[in-house]
């Protein structure tokens, strides 16, 4: 098992990146809080990862931190729940956001992220309720707190920013119209922060 990469970011293409630790370059899928939270080019980052091993392939999923691992493996053991839905999870929805709907019973809000169903979003509830509370008691470690984007220097990336929503299981024109509201520009971890804010209003 593969548990923690040190080494440099070549690429970030939410949801995936590309990690050279060695010489040797791992493809990560990390969810778009780790995207938030990564440091510049060329600074050497720490991440912790999933090793998820399949018939077809080997998934390697990357987290900025240990708690956030955690609630990913929480995640993924909930019935129906796979890595992919769970990458959708924490990416539309901040770690606080997504305690507070599972200690509220907040089906509604669950059910806005794309793959979530009202069964399903009724079954995170209930699995995650006890596995929230065993694991994080009653407030989140430091690690899961809402992170700030890294600021970096962006032209329009509008095209890549729907990209990265459509990955996540966003329909095409869901992800258009939820770029397009977004009014100013922004470098592209917060382009799509601010995008997936705004259809979470809705």
């Amino acid at each position: 098992m593969i548990g923690r990469l040190r080494g440099i970011v070549l690429e970030k293409r939410p949801p995936q990146l590309l990690l050279e630790v060695g010489g040797v370059a791992y493809e990560l899928e990390a969810p778009l809080s780790t995207f938030f939270d990564l440091p510049g080019p060329d600074t050497p980052v720490a991440l912790f990862t999933h090793l998820v091993v399949r018939e077809d392939a080997q998934l390697l999923y990357a987290f900025r931190s240990r708690p956030e691992r955690e609630l990913f493996r929480a995640l993924i053991k909930v019935n129906g729940v796979g890595p992919k839905l769970a990458l959708t999870l924490l990416s539309g929805m901040e770690a606080p956001d997504f305690v507070r709907c599972v200690q509220e019973g907040d089906v509604a809000s669950l059910t806005r992220l794309p793959g979530v169903g009202k069964k399903t979003a009724e079954r995170l509830i209930v699995e995650m309720r006890d596995r929230i509370s065993e694991s994080f008691g009653e407030a989140l470690p430091p690690e899961l707190k809402r992170a700030t984007a890294a600021p970096a220097p962006a032209p329009a990336l509008r095209d890549e920013a729907e990209g990265a929503l459509i990955a996540l299981g966003y329909k095409p024109a869901e992800a258009s119209r939820a770029v397009a509201a977004v009014a100013e520009e922004l470098p592209l971890e917060e382009l799509i922060r601010q995008a997936l804010k705004g259809m979470a209003s809705r």
